[in-house]
């Protein structure tokens, strides 16, 4: 089971599918970056690299708050140094992506819903909003922003012929609106060499820095073929699955960990090598036959033709070779695949089911085998958000919502089983008893359920933990006909504020109305007492992240608890 992370902030629902922009917090974050030595590609860069350094050193020059500020952004930033390469930077453009404008400067995702290279850092956001505010940063935002501007307006023709060219050549229609992104992000303050691609989730954005008005394009381009293939091979993983074996002769192959364990990974990763052998740009001119030659001399030029056929050929075969000794294993099999496919009026999406399903795998295992890997593996341009399995606590979260309850309650037992004084520990535990809690009334123990739902109240500090716990409380007292003493527990879950809609609305339904189990009718003027108190929906995971089947999600179906008891709190 994995995490889930949440879309960058930049992403806009509602806007176009596919985008050219800047981004403020993005600015501000390289601007960081700049004032603290990060000196890359600073002559290749645009002048307004060096426009908004002049504009911060002004600034600095000015204030001594400003400079203190600096320096403890500067010192966080040297402690946090980990490979002295461009990845050590990366990690702070995938945060700025998640941050909101100045002043806030404020993650817009709990840490769990991000990607791991971005948490690494986080603590440097209150250090980066004190010397935004020192030093004006959005001052300077808005003062260059149409410098910007310029550099964008520059790059929307070439960007946007790359995306005609890749379409026609795929022959797929221009993107449609399906839920997904593709964003070019422009920062003109980092180095023009390197580009910061990532995939989150449906999302594909590409931070790059332009110089003479031109960026990596065949680095924007690879990102762009993966939005388009990524989809069309994802839905057919069932298919790539009888490629495993192939797996077992990369194993020595200098590819990323994804590549040489995941069939689906290694298969686009091919597909896209080869579209791009295809399609290169190969560096040898043209040959065109002169106009108005005479026929007798057409042998002559005919054989020219094929001769600068073959050069490009050559050029392009070689490009796949080293595709292959890298490791991609399925580049030569796709190569040969186009060769039929630009025949063919049919488009990707029409012919890409044919090519995974005829591939004759025993072949590929075969070529596999007998090719001899580099030592060396290029670098991938693309990073992708790789997910975060869930352990401890998040884990039995997840196995509960799954229906998994000895699992989850294993899991719980043993974190109570291990606790110690520690303030981490005392909040483990409230989050423990909680899952406990639930277990409890899933197999129908409500006072045991009371009990631990109390000892929540008890220990923890988490509004979320809390407000729950006494939602559940005024659930299984509204069943029992002890509709004051659930409102009590209603308002307390209000007073409580989490912040969290889910909770205000539960809270907000159980004031209006006694909860009713669903499915079920109880009248509260019956003193037979024998009415069932049934579990409430699953409530977000603790944190604000969402668990599996979540309010209002789709929890798996839950035993029903006897009435035993009552859940009213000792006094």
């Amino acid at each position: 089971m994995y995490a889930r992370e949440k879309a960058p902030s930049l992403i806009d629902p509602a806007g176009p599918t596919i985008s050219l922009i800047s981004a403020e917090p993005v600015f501000v974050m390289a601007a960081a970056l700049n004032a603290c030595g990060y000196d890359e590609g600073l002559e290749a860069s645009a002048p307004i690299r060096k426009h908004v350094r002049d504009e911060m050193n002004q600034a600095l020059a000015q204030s001594e708050d400003a400079r203190t500020r600096r320096d403890a952004l500067c010192l966080y930033i040297a402690q946090h140094r980990m490979t002295g390469s461009e990845r050590d930077i990366s990690q702070y453009i995938s945060l700025a992506l998640y941050l909101t404008p100045p002043p806030e400067l404020e993650v817009t995702a709990d840490l769990t819903e991000m990607p791991p290279d971005s948490t690494q850092v986080a603590e440097v956001v209150p250090l980066l909003r004190a010397f935004a505010a020192a030093v004006d940063l959005h001052g300077i935002w808005l003062t260059s922003h149409h410098l910007y501007d310029d550099e964008i307006d520059n790059l929307h023709d070439p960007l946007s012929q790359m995306i005609v060219s890749v379409n026609l050549y795929l022959k797929v229609p221009a993107s449609t609106y399906d839920g997904r992104r593709f964003i070019v992000v422009i920062e003109p303050q980092l180095s023009p060499a390197v580009v910061n691609a990532r995939i989150y989730g449906t999302d594909y954005v590409v931070v790059v820095s332009p110089a003479n008005g031109k960026v990596p394009m065949a680095d924007v381009r690879h990102t762009y073929l993966h939005y388009v293939i990524d989809p069309l091979l994802f839905q057919r993983s069932n298919a790539i699955d009888r490629e495993q074996s192939i797996l077992k002769e990369i194993h020595d192959a200098p590819l990323d960990f994804r590549f040489r364990s995941d069939t689906v990974s290694l298969t686009i990763e091919c597909l896209i090598k080869a579209i791009e052998a295809r399609t290169m740009d190969t560096g040898i001119s043209e040959y065109r036959i002169p106009p108005g030659v005479d026929r007798s001399q057409l042998p002559r030029y005919e054989h020219e033709r094929e001769l600068y056929q073959q050069k490009v050929d050559a050029v392009k075969w070689a490009a796949v070779g080293h595709d292959m000794r890298q490791g991609y294993v399925l580049t030569q099999y796709f190569y040969e695949q186009l060769l039929q496919f630009e025949k063919d009026p049919a488009g990707l999406k029409d012919t890409i089911g044919e090519m995974v399903y005829s591939m004759d795998v025993d072949q590929q295992v075969h070529r596999a085998r007998q090719t001899e890997f580099d030592k060396e593996g290029d670098e991938d341009v693309l990073q992708h958000s790789k997910p975060r399995a869930l352990t401890g606590l998040d884990l039995a979260e997840a196995r509960l919502a799954s229906g998994d309850v000895p699992a989850a309650t294993t899991m719980a037992q043993k974190v109570l089983a291990s606790q110690d004084d520690s303030i981490a520990s005392t909040a483990d535990a409230a989050r423990a008893h909680f899952i406990l809690a639930r277990v409890d009334l899933m197999s129908g123990h409500p006072d045991e359920a009371v009990e631990d739902f109390q000892k929540t109240l008890a220990t923890s500090k988490e509004q979320r933990l809390l407000a729950w716990s006494h939602i559940y409380l005024g659930r299984m007292l509204d069943l029992e006909c002890k509709r004051d003493e659930a409102l009590a527990e209603y308002k307390e879950a209000l007073a409580v504020r989490d912040g969290q809609l889910d909770t205000r609305l539960a809270a907000e339904r159980g004031v209006k109305a006694a909860y009713v189990q669903r499915g079920h009718e109880h009248d509260c003027d019956d003193e037979t007492g024998d009415n069932e108190p049934g579990p409430p929906p699953q409530p977000a995971q603790p944190g604000g992240s969402p668990a599996v089947g979540g309010p209002g999600g789709s929890a798996a179906p839950q035993p029903q608890p006897q009435a035993q008891g009552s859940a009213s709190k000792p006094k």
